[in-house]
């Protein structure tokens, strides 16, 4: 049987879309799914061949679905090892997890991945075709295991990387957000304070024909101010927010600065640097043990280190590693890693087993933070609440100073 060209499959691949069919097969019984051909009279013709009169043929649009996110990545790997463990062939195990993947954008990737391997491509190289969703890490990885005939083995060790790290990231976010929504309430509840129940008190007080306490008359001018200038305030700081974050995405030396200052921020900084060591002795301990060079692991690690002045260090270990240097000389070089980590790095050097300290260290280092976040949720409630009470108490008590001299005036 001939075989297609593999530059006249992937041609043939690139003009096909996805269509969304309806009918009925042999037994009458009615069907629904979807495939991907050049047109839906091509569509048809494959549906016939299958038993399937099609009465409902649509082009799917091709933005349909949600972003695709890190999750469903690890999803993927975890369902791929699965599948890989079990002896189903590679590509029949992309197109089982594509076909029962919820999110439409996701099935698309994957079956684009699948398409290239169709054409002999080999899984690190179409992966690589799709940067915004595999990294170089994951890439590097992939393609250690094709070389070394263990793929199976190196997706079972980026599944646990995957989900190691998504959940110290989850954990860290879940730390940083509490503090963040409750200081959006406290926000709130002084601007309804401000802007609802200061003008009823100021309206009651007019009729007192008394001198006003000083607290009370700057808590009314506040109020004045806000209720006068709302929606100046309101734009101005949503503007602000979002122009703030906005140049924190997309400027690099915004990144610098900001990763710099809140690796100072007392208690949070401590939180933030032990989650980005645990994420960068993690990713170098899982590269190393795939047998990738160090100097390309270093490169992965700056990437995923998730902070510009862990990634800027980075950086410089595997300049000076390029010329030489031991590891443990380059990182206590840079200033940024504690004792501990330089200490460890050492000995996994001078034993040959860098990726088993190195996965101590993560592991410890994990275990710290989620300790710290333990005690973070337990303390930062009552100390906002205590800030929170006695804000709106000292403006309460502000304006209720009137009415306990009121005896005076009358």
């Amino acid at each position: 049987m001939a075989t297609l060209n593999p530059r006249l499959a992937k041609a043939r691949a690139s003009q096909e879309a996805y269509f969304v069919w309806e009918g009925r097969d042999k037994n009458g019984k009615l069907v629904r799914g979807e495939m991907r051909a050049v047109s839906s009279t091509v569509a048809v013709a494959a549906l016939r061949r299958q038993g399937i009169l099609a009465h409902k043929v649509k082009k799917r649009s091709a933005s349909g679905g949600r972003a695709i996110k890190q999750k469903d990545i690890a999803v993927f790997t975890r369902q791929l090892c699965a599948m890989m463990s079990a002896g189903v062939p590679l590509l029949q195990a992309f197109d089982v997890v594509a076909r029962g993947h919820p999110n439409p954008r996701m099935m698309r990737m994957l079956n684009e991945v699948r398409m290239d391997i169709e054409t002999g491509t080999s899984l690190s190289a179409a992966l690589r075709k799709q940067r915004k969703h595999f990294d170089s890490l994951y890439c590097n990885l992939v393609e250690a295991g094709e070389a070394g005939g263990v793929l199976e083995a190196m997706l079972e060790r980026l599944a646990v990387y995957q989900e190691r790290t998504m959940a110290l990231r989850n954990k860290v976010r879940s730390a940083l957000m509490y503090p963040t929504v409750l200081m959006v309430v406290s926000i709130a509840v002084l601007a309804v304070i401000m802007t609802l129940v200061i003008p009823s008190f100021k309206n009651a007080f007019t009729s007192f024909g008394a001198e006003l306490p000083a607290p009370t008359l700057m808590v009314m001018a506040a109020s004045d101010f806000v209720v006068a200038h709302w929606l100046t305030l309101l734009v101005g700081l949503g503007g602000g927010v979002y122009l703030f974050f906005a140049l924190w995405r997309r400027s690099v030396k915004m990144q610098k600065v900001m990763d710099r200052l809140l690796l100072k921020v007392p208690v949070f900084g401590s939180l933030i640097e032990k989650a980005t060591i645990a994420r960068w002795t993690r990713t170098l301990s899982t590269l190393s043990a795939a047998g990738v060079p160090l100097v390309e692991a270093l490169s992965s690690v700056a990437g995923a280190s998730g902070n510009a002045v862990f990634a800027e260090a980075t950086d410089a270990i595997r300049r000076e590693v390029r010329t030489g240097t031991s590891l443990t000389t380059a990182m206590q070089g840079t200033g940024v890693f504690t004792p501990m980590v330089l200490q460890v790095t050492a000995i996994g050097e001078e034993a040959g087993s860098l990726d088993h300290m190195l996965g101590k260290a993560a592991e410890f280092y994990e275990d710290e933070v989620e300790e710290m976040i333990k005690g973070l949720t337990s303390l930062m409630e009552p100390f906002i609440m205590v800030v929170l009470g006695l804000t709106i108490g000292s403006i309460m008590i502000a304006m209720y100073l009137p009415i306990f001299k009121l005896g005076s005036v009358v």
